[in-house]
């Protein structure tokens, strides 16, 4: 029996838990697992390997996954949809760090 305040499933909230297998990851997607295999390839996702060698796919990925399928449902190729993605993510990235400087220079403004 689990402690009073322990959470029951503990990576029910987790993002990162490779929860998912390829066939189901596909079928959330409404992909097939070549597409998985290929986002694989490509390394924008890279599944987590089960002790038997299956994939297994977390949340996160499958919102990565998701975005992929977009675009190439658009006619981009999975390659591109790729590169794509990478990019605005780096962006994202760069526009956070952009903002903590900015945040920590008016900080330093302010206490001249």
């Amino acid at each position: 029996m689990p402690a009073e305040n322990a959470p029951v499933a503990g990576h029910l909230d987790d993002d990162d838990y490779p929860a998912y297998t390829m066939g189901r990851a596909a079928a959330v997607l409404g992909a097939t697992p070549a597409f998985l295999r290929a986002l694989g390839e490509a390394e924008l996702i890279t599944p987590l390997r089960s002790e038997g060698g299956h994939r297994r796919y977390s949340r996160r990925q499958l919102r990565i996954a998701a975005r992929a399928r977009e675009l190439v449902d658009q006619g981009t190729p999975v390659e591109a949809a790729c590169r794509i993605i990478s990019l605005e993510d780096r962006l994202d990235d760069a526009l956070r760090l952009n903002r903590e400087m900015r945040r920590k220079l008016d900080e330093y403004g302010a206490e001249t």
